[in-house]
Order: structure tokens, then sequence, then C-alpha cells
């Protein structure tokens, strides 16, 4: 059974309608109405707290609409993940290069262009989206934030709470137009990057967000044993994602580096599928590293 069943069915046994739900869930009757049709796929857990209003509201256990939800969002994002991500839409990179200091504007955008949706393009885009949900992310709760936000975007609130929701759900495969419209173009000021050693400044706008510039840099550490990220084990405990990894992806994926994030078992089933796309890869030889890891950390300075 899944989440959408059970709230219908609730909703039926209460003699409650969809508009109910979405008023006290603080959300649109769009919606409720999208996702109790499958048209959406129910937002993850832990980036919400839909499920807590719609469980009071529905007088129902507290964890289990979001039980069922990670369940049905699990199986979803496995069937999802089977294909080759989709390129990126032509607005999402009008804006980031728009961001892009004047200074390496030309010089990034010629690279974006050679190499559409490369290794450059899915750096910048996955360090942009990961700066601007911190931020969302922070202000989750904060009404006052989200009125502002709403303000600017021309929505009401109810409206921007679901694009919220939507957005903490988006991936750099999966980022659209009206996502960076809402968040990611009124957040970001600036962002420059080292194309040398790919190192990152992401300014944002102080009008809606606060702190210091966000520094991001590669680290080269020596040879030694590396403990394995939990969502990775499970990544190897699940044949149905890790089942047809070989030794060599296998030993890519466990050298994966985070500083203060905790990836999924999906995350390392994406990467799995990106490491098999040849449009990632350039067709020469390239010397293996065996006595370094490269990984990524992040200093907020």
């Amino acid at each position: 059974m899944d989440v959408c069943l059970v709230i219908k069915r609730r909703l039926e046994e209460l003699g409650l309608e969809q508009k109910d739900l979405a008023r006290a869930s603080e959300v649109t009757e769009s919606y409720i109405s999208q996702l109790l049709a499958r048209k959406k796929l129910p937002p993850a857990p832990d980036r919400t707290d839909i499920y807590e209003k719609m469980a009071k509201f529905l007088k129902l256990p507290s964890d289990r609409l979001a039980k069922l939800a990670e369940y049905q969002r699990r199986e979803e994002l496995k069937k999802g993940l089977a294909g080759p991500p989709a390129p990126m839409f032509a607005e999402i990179r009008e804006l980031i290069l728009r961001k892009c200091v004047a200074a390496k504007a030309k010089q990034v955008s010629a690279i974006f262009e050679k190499q559409p949706f490369g290794e450059l393009e899915r750096l910048v885009t996955q360090k942009l989206l990961d700066v601007v949900k911190t931020v969302v992310r922070e202000e989750l709760n904060s009404e006052n934030w989200l009125h502002l936000m709403a303000r600017l975007a021309g929505r009401s609130y109810e409206q921007m709470r679901v694009t919220l929701l939507e957005f903490l759900d988006t991936d750099v495969f999966s980022l659209s137009p009206e996502n960076c419209v809402s968040f990611l173009d009124p957040l970001i000021e600036s962002w420059d990057v080292d194309l040398t050693t790919f190192g990152m400044e992401i300014v944002l706008n102080r009008r809606v967000a606060s702190g210091d510039p966000r520094r991001f840099a590669f680290v080269e550490t020596g040879p030694g044993k590396l403990e394995q990220e939990p969502g990775f084990k499970e990544f190897l405990k699940d044949r149905s994602l890790s089942g047809t990894a070989t030794t060599e992806e296998i030993e890519l994926l466990k050298k994966l580096r985070f500083n203060g994030k905790r990836p999924t078992s999906l995350y390392y089933y994406r990467e799995l599928q990106s490491l098999r796309d040849p449009l990632h890869f350039r067709a020469e030889d390239r010397p293996s590293v065996k006595n370094s890891v490269t990984k990524m950390s992040v200093n907020d300075a």
C-alpha cells in the first residue's frame, strides 16, 4: 500500500476533502490533487514537515505516512534512474552563465558549449544547487522568509511551500527552469571558478540570504584506509542497485568522499549510471591514480 492510497482512504473515512487536507498542510489544493493522483513523487520525509501536518490532520501515527513515502520514493527513483540523464535546459545554462563573474563568463561558456553537461557544467551546477539547498533548509520553518520569497516570485505562501518541497527533491539531473527562477536566481549573487584547480566561490544575495561567500576546493589526501559511507554499504547490500557493478566500479565509488554529508544508496546508484555514460568521458587514455584519492571539501569563509 502506498502513501497516496492511505491518504485517500483516510479522507473518505473521515468525510474530508482534498481542499481540507491542503489547508491543514499549508500547500495548494492542486498539489494535493497531483500528489494523490501520483502525478508527483511524494516529497522526501527528511526535507519537509508535510507528513507531520497530514498525519495530525488525518489522525494517523506520526511516522506512518513518512515511512510509506520513503518506500514509494525509493521504488520510483530506482525506475527513473535506469535511463541516461536528460540534457540541461537552455534556460538553466543561461542563468548559470549570467551569474558567473564577468572575467570568466566567456571562457566558461565556451567550455559548456564544447562539453554539454560535461564535468565542469555538472560540477558548477551541483555546487550552486548544494549551496541554495542549504539556505532553503535553514529557512524551511521561517514563515517570514517564505513570505518574502513568495513576494519576489509573485506567488502565494502556499504555492511557495509547494515549490520549496519540489525543489528540495531536485538534483542536478532534474533541475528545472522553475527551480532556477524560484531559488537559484534570487539567492545566488555570483560565482567564480578556478579553471586550473576547479575551486569555486559562490556569493549569496544578502537581501534574502545571510552568510559569507561559500568556497569549495579540491584537496588531495594521502593513502590510507578509508571508512565506508553508510549509504555505500546500503548500496552494496541492495543487489537491485549494485548487482551489475564491476569490481573496478565498486572501487571508484568507494573512494568518493564528502565533507559533512551522507549520500544515500540511490546516490551511488546514480553515480554508477554516470560512470557508464560515454558522454561523460573523453576517449583519450588517462593515467590511473593509485596512491591518492581526490575529494571535495567545503570551507565556509
